[in-house]
């Protein structure tokens, strides 16, 4: 989305779609667009791009969507905002200010989607270009309801009749509609996106992303056939083929590789101050030093294994810094635990930390790791999945790959990348590990026993603010 988030699509969002203060208050996009609006192609991709901009917001997945893997064992929040500690320690309420601000910004996308999937099928447009653009909103739309699945569970569905007819003030749906919705709107995006793009297109969702999610919907169904099915769309495509090396994922120069499927594009000057580069970055490169990983994470990597160092800034690692040199990096360079996430850290010439540095949402590790998953509990063989992954990470290849080796590759592979919190419950409500006993666990001073209380804790509360506003439509999830 470097090339995505252009001036035209910030006029269009100042413009045309105003910010959304909550879910009652949407503006009916579908009804009352200006009739200078929609005229032809160029305005079709303008408000396509305008869909991708609250992802790019700190309440949208900047910052606050990892304020929510704060509560894994593998990071301390490090940060100073009282609501942070609330969400790690499992002391949380409905009035969190985090719940309710990736609350609405998550049906500011929603908004966004469906006024381009009402609006474009009117437009005199190269059909060509019409499909994408449908196809990314229906992606972006399936996305983001696949991530309040994951946070809130029960959510209100709003689709384009909805807007067309004002009918926003909606009860939850359940669990198995919200995901089945997100189901839905991936598979029509996978029949409508390219492949690939040109490299002035890089960050617009493709079929891979599409497939790759729905690998990782049906692994939290449990639907192992259609997982496997799914994952092999994006494992046997080259076009989505590893990077060479595991390090390529998190530098500027070769960011939007292959492997990367779906990342949130960040840029200097264009995206302000609220990039995970900021948050991860330790205070003394010129980030805001949150998230930081704690001593178990950096104990769970294999000897000799090279990701650690590529993903975690350690005690006496050397950090190139352009014209400033080689900086030795110390445990009082961070705000608590002594490390902090290398993956979010890169640094201009002039050795101030560079904040077009992408965050990815999806890789095609992640996919291969969920297929060999799929393989493994459905009694079949992972090893190849795991195996690609752990060889081109440069360590021994596995015979005979268990879910405790799946569980450690997650970790390592994905660490930082918001994946760990969600992969531990689901592991849970599968029965393979017992989270309230893993979490009671004390894991240095940094990471505390902490009371995980199930099942109230799978999800998070809905905002109380929007329950209040909806006048009792809106029931707030159980046990809160």
């Amino acid at each position: 989305m470097k090339k995505i988030t252009t001036l035209a699509g910030y006029i269009f969002l100042a413009t045309l779609i105003s910010c959304q203060d909550n879910l009652l208050e949407t503006t009916p996009y579908g009804q009352v667009t200006s009739q200078q609006y929609w005229r032809n192609g160029d305005d079709v991709v303008a408000a396509t791009n305008a869909i991708y901009a609250p992802l790019l917001n700190e309440d949208g997945f900047a910052h606050t969507e990892y304020t929510f893997d704060n509560c894994s064992d593998d990071m301390n929040r490090a940060g100073d905002h009282a609501d942070e500690t609330a969400l790690e320690m499992f002391t949380f309420d409905p009035s969190n200010s985090h719940i309710l601000a990736t609350w609405s910004t998550k049906y500011e996308v929603i908004s966004r989607a469906n006024a381009v999937l009402i609006n474009a099928p009117k437009v005199d447009m190269d059909e060509t270009l019409r499909n994408r653009s449908m196809g990314e909103a229906y992606f972006l739309r399936g996305f983001v309801y696949w991530r309040l699945s994951l946070i809130y569970g029960e959510v209100p569905i709003l689709l384009e009749e909805d807007a067309l007819n004002q009918t926003y003030n909606k009860p939850k749906s359940s669990l198995a509609e919200v995901r089945a919705q997100a189901e839905a709107d991936f598979q029509k995006a996978a029949t409508m996106l390219p492949v690939t793009y040109e490299a002035t297109e890089a960050g617009r969702a493709t079929q891979g992303a599409a497939y790759g999610f729905l690998a990782k919907l049906y692994v939290y169904q449990e639907n192992w056939a259609k997982a496997i099915e799914a994952s092999a769309k994006v494992t046997s495509n080259a076009a989505y083929k590893l990077a060479t090396g595991f390090n390529q994922n998190f530098e500027l120069v070769t960011e939007n590789n292959t492997e990367t499927l779906f990342s949130l594009q960040y840029e200097t000057g264009w995206t302000a101050d609220n990039s995970p580069a900021y948050y991860h970055t330790p205070q003394t490169f010129g980030g805001w030093g949150f998230h930081e990983p704690i001593q178990d994470l950096v104990n769970e990597f294999e000897e000799g294994d090279p990701r650690k160092a590529y993903s975690i800034f350690s005690p006496g690692d050397k950090v190139e810094r352009g014209s400033l040199g080689e900086t030795e990096f110390t445990a009082d360079m961070t705000r608590v635990t002594g490390f902090a996430f290398r993956k979010y850290s890169q640094f201009t010439p002039t050795g101030d930390m560079d904040q077009s540095l992408n965050a990815p949402f999806l890789r095609s590790a992640d996919v291969y790791l969920l297929a060999a998953e799929a393989k493994i509990r459905s009694g079949q063989s992972g090893d190849a999945e795991i195996n690609a992954v752990r060889k081109r990470a440069g360590v021994k290849e596995i015979t005979g790959a268990t879910m405790k080796d799946i569980m450690h590759e997650r970790r390592v592979e994905l660490a930082g990348e918001n994946e760990r919190h969600q992969d531990l419950m689901r592991w849970d409500k599968a029965g393979l590990i017992d989270i309230a006993a893993h979490y009671k666990i004390a894991r240095g001073p940094y990471k505390p026993s902490r009371n995980f209380v199930k099942p109230k804790h799978y999800y998070f509360p809905l905002p109380q603010r929007e329950v209040d506003l909806s006048d009792g439509v809106l029931i707030q999830n159980s046990n809160y």
